[in-house]
């Protein structure tokens, strides 16, 4: 075979070598933002990590054993929420209760059997095993992102490489170095059954497996191989197999996850029976080429090494997490937690910022087919949302429960975002982003208005006249302001449910248009007419009429507006600005001593949308260095010991993560307005600075190159043509093509479908 640090040094080489005419200044090397350690991490959620949207593994030392947890996206106790049902469950006796002020009632029936109950829940898998103390010590362990490939050296020589299959349900290892009669691989299953007491515990800090009740698993052996098979809730099973053969100076083996999932053959043994057959030589090289053509989309180089590694290990994530067949990311997507118990959060589905921010960054990294996944997981649930929205809501069109499983089923939890009434026009947000970002017009017509049309007969029938005419939600709420208290409900319509509300039907009104449909535009329209402006004060964003954010508090949920949905802008003038201006400072002034990790992420998004690059670049560094594991994992609380708040626990979740890209990449271009910015909020210090292959809204295809503060190029190709408009940096010459153009504060260009052109600015 040949060696695979070969093949990982040339897939470093093909991954970030493009095609000329289409980037400038493309990296050329990986290798600096690869996880390297000079011991293995000792604890799950340090583990290296390798997945493919569908299964994944952890990959860390477990006292004497190396451990490689593994995972597969469809493990779940898909068990109903009994309190979701019955009279009381309706958006209208909730009301009720907290008119009477009778809120405990909701409280007992909605929030303590959330906490109470251990599922509906993601589940863990199991865990492969290796007894490697006899390998001598760990010189080094690392994590190649250009091949998405773990491995660990020994003092002895020996050496572990593993991957998992970019787009096959496998995974490799491969020990070298070995004497095959001392190392046997071990399959270690969940503790979903053993001697003692369980106990109940915070979902925040994970149930005890123990409370699922499952019966014991089933242990089988092959030759050279073990099948693990555990039985879960009603009918529900899953099956892991692992096989090995010996080679000349070790083993190589390979290992898979399945379940009985409708639709789904739940047969590893089959799986791992004919990989094996083929052998990892075979298997690596389609591997190889998934993750050559993921890093040939895009790519960045910015003077701040701790920033660029921070976005190289996001991408590297995203990669591993997302696929276009697969559901959503979860909270903790393909790493489910290996302690014994069920995940931070019983590893859900939040829709009230997590799924979201998830995505963020995919668009402008040129990663639409991988994001897909999240809108396709939305239509295939589409049955149950809309049994949701008629039984909770007692109205047609579509909304979505705010916590749900892998289906989509509620599962109950703070009410307030659980069962938010605008969970569904947040998640529009997505469906038009794709749209603009792609200009894919079967997926205008198809997917993108249809939501959007759901979304607003929903918000129509759902909202109600107040004495002055304006509609109103019955009550609002601002996620997660108030916690879990009756104060949680707002008797006027919050910004956050406000600024869902108004982009969901400003947008379905500009699809209409799109597609020639004058008299649904003239609808939405005028139905947009009838709800209130935003609350705003002194301090920015109000909460809700009548109350300032006025505390510390993680969750940006009453400045929507600004960020992400760009319903106000800092290109519309001085009042805006200054909205945005005051909105940011009192988050300033409030203090971040109740921020989580994604708070830092989501500022820095918004510093960048007023093109504040030293505030933007300042605070991603802090999120990067503050509230991230070695290898890169957000963990919620500071880590860092410097009081950048009070949280200081670590319940990994990724949707930080993936912010933080979002925010270095708003530093590099914007294109949320009628126009693209380049390099719009870059620190002063920043003389150079490029990006290859990013995406503006439009549909157009961008590489740009700051040459010096005084210089930049860009290369522009619009597969489908379109009219660009884009902001001339100095208001100076412009050149495109070679060819001067008028001196302008934006520049206008139609281009015809698959056209390309150069640009050039100088001061």
């Amino acid at each position: 075979m040949r060696n695979l640090l070969l093949l990982i040094f040339s897939l470093t080489i093909i991954a970030c070598s493009p095609p000329v005419e289409k980037r400038i200044s493309p990296n050329k090397d990986l290798t600096p933002y690869n996880l390297n350690y000079d011991y293995l991490p000792t604890t799950w959620d340090e583990g290296l990590p390798l997945g493919n949207g569908e299964i994944g593994a952890l990959i860390w030392q477990n006292k004497e054993n190396l451990r490689m947890s593994l995972d597969h996206v469809d493990l779940w106790d898909l068990r109903k929420m009994e309190n979701l049902e019955g009279e009381e469950y309706k958006f209208t006796w909730v009301k009720e209760q907290w008119e009477k002020d009778e809120y405990r009632k909701v409280q007992q029936l909605f929030d303590v059997p959330y906490n109470r109950a251990p599922a509906p829940s993601k589940i863990p898998g199991g865990a492969l095993e290796f007894k490697t103390d006899i390998l001598g010590e760990v010189t080094n362990s690392s994590l190649d992102i250009a091949s998405a490939t773990g491995k660990v050296e020994w003092s002895s020589g020996a050496s572990l490489s593993t991957y998992v299959h970019a787009d096959q349900p496998i995974g490799w290892f491969k020990l070298e170095g070995i004497n095959t009669k001392d190392i046997t691989p071990k399959l270690i299953t969940p503790t979903y059954n053993i001697p003692g007491e369980s106990k109940e515990d915070s979902p925040v800090t994970g149930q005890d497996l123990r409370r699922l009740g499952y019966p014991q698993g089933k242990i089988e052996k092959l030759a050279s191989g073990i099948t693990y098979t555990q039985p879960g809730w009603d009918g529900f099973e899953y099956q892991i197999t692992v096989r090995w053969k010996n080679t000349p100076d070790g083993l190589e083996g390979c290992w898979a996850i399945t379940t009985n999932m409708e639709g789904q053959e739940n047969d590893s043994k089959k799986l791992t029976e004919e990989a094996i057959a083929e052998g990892l030589d075979k298997s690596i090289p389609n591997h190889l080429e998934w993750w050559a053509k993921y890093w040939n989309k895009s790519s960045i180089q910015v003077p701040d090494s701790v920033l660029q590694k921070q976005w190289y290990l996001e991408q590297y994530k995203f990669g591993s997490a997302a696929r276009e067949n697969t559901p959503p990311i979860s909270l903790q997507a393909v790493w489910t937690a290996d302690n014994g118990k069920l995940p931070p959060w019983k590893g859900d589905f939040h829709h009230d910022l997590n799924t979201q921010l998830s995505y963020w960054p995919s668009y402008t990294a040129n990663h639409l087919d991988l994001a897909k996944g999240y809108l396709n997981w939305l239509w295939e649930n589409y049955p149950t949302f809309k049994t949701y929205t008629e039984t909770y809501y007692e109205t047609n069109g579509i909304n979505v429960p705010g916590v749900g499983t892998l289906t989509g089923a509620p599962m109950g939890g703070w009410i307030q975002y659980a069962f938010g009434p605008t969970v569904s026009a947040w998640l529009s947000h997505h469906f038009y982003l794709h749209w603009r970002y792609s200009m894919d017009r079967k997926f205008l017509e198809e997917e993108a208005y249809p939501w959007f049309k759901e979304v607003a007969i929903y918000l129509d029938e759902i909202s109600e006249k107040s004495e002055n005419g304006q509609r109103k939600l019955p009550i609002s709420a601002s996620p997660e302001m108030h916690n879990n208290s009756r104060k949680a409900w707002f008797g006027e319509t919050t910004n956050f449910d406000l600024a869902n509300i108004r982009f969901a039907y400003t947008k379905a009104a500009e699809l209409a248009k799109e597609l020639g449909l004058e008299e649904d535009a003239k609808k939405w329209e005028g139905i947009l007419s009838e709800w209130p402006d935003f609350a705003i004060d002194e301090t920015g964003m109000m909460v809700a009429p009548g109350e300032s954010l006025n505390t510390s508090h993680r969750h940006f949920s009453h400045l929507m507006a600004i960020h992400p949905l760009s319903l106000i802008n800092w290109s519309d003038g001085d009042e805006a600005q200054k909205t945005i201006k005051n909105t940011i400072e009192n988050l300033k002034t409030t203090g971040s001593s109740a921020w989580v990790g994604y708070s830092f992420s989501w500022l820095g998004n918004l510093q960048a949308r007023m093109l504040d690059g030293e505030s933007a670049a300042k605070t991603l560094r802090i999120f990067a260095t503050s509230f991230c594991l070695p290898n890169s994992f957000h963990v919620n609380g500071d880590q860092s010991g410097k009081g950048y708040s009070n949280f200081t626990y670590r319940p990994f979740t990724l949707e930080g993560n993936f912010a933080f890209a979002a925010g270095l990449q708003e530093m590099l271009i914007q294109s949320h307005e009628d126009f693209i910015r380049l390099f719009p909020a870059i620190p002063n210090d920043w003389e150079t600075a490029s990006f290859n292959g990013f995406l503006a809204q439009g549909g157009f295809e961008i590489s740009a190159d700051k040459t010096s503060h005084d210089e930049i190029k860009a290369v522009i190709a619009a597969p489908k043509g379109g009219n660009l408009k884009i902001i001339n940096p100095f208001d100076e010459d412009c050149m495109a093509n070679g060819k001067p153009l008028a001196k302008g504060k934006v520049i206008t260009i139609d281009m015809t479908p698959d056209e390309s052109l150069e640009l050039s600015f100088k001061k």
